[in-house]
């Protein structure tokens, strides 16, 4: 059981690794691309970066999960295990993976802007939804 945990956290450790690696390698195009705007195509906006790849909904009507999604970030990084839970005062919003340790749940990816989270709710619901 402790190789499994260790391999989770090498895994999870890895996708963080690239989701910071390729946002850093977008941030400094865009800076490159407002030194040389005329040369270089413009950077993609964050709804263009973010695609639900697929999504599998749970029919349980009195579970709080609705649905698992899995979602490519640039085309480069899938990101898996994403869960779209009910809101106990009504509603839905995307849950980003996670691992409990010490009694507490720790997000294994995030997006490290607002707008990037807030896209990721938007893309993730709208996908869902349809």
């Amino acid at each position: 059981m402790g190789c499994l945990k260790k391999m989770t956290a090498l895994v999870f450790t890895s996708v963080k690794f690239l989701v910071l690696f390729i946002l850093g390698v977008k941030r400094k195009e865009g800076s490159m691309k407002q030194e040389n705007r005329n040369k270089t195509k413009p950077r993609k906006e964050v709804s263009e970066m973010i695609e639900v790849a697929r999504i599998y909904k749970v029919e349980k009507e009195e579970s709080t999960l609705k649905a698992f999604v899995d979602i490519k970030v640039a085309d480069a990084v899938l990101i898996k295990g994403i869960r779209v839970l009910a809101k106990k005062e009504g509603g839905l919003f995307a849950a980003m993976p996670s691992q409990a340790n010490d009694g507490k749940y720790y997000q294994t990816v995030k997006f490290l802007t607002p707008e990037a989270n807030e896209e990721l709710q938007k893309v993730v619901l709208a996908a869902y939804e349809a």
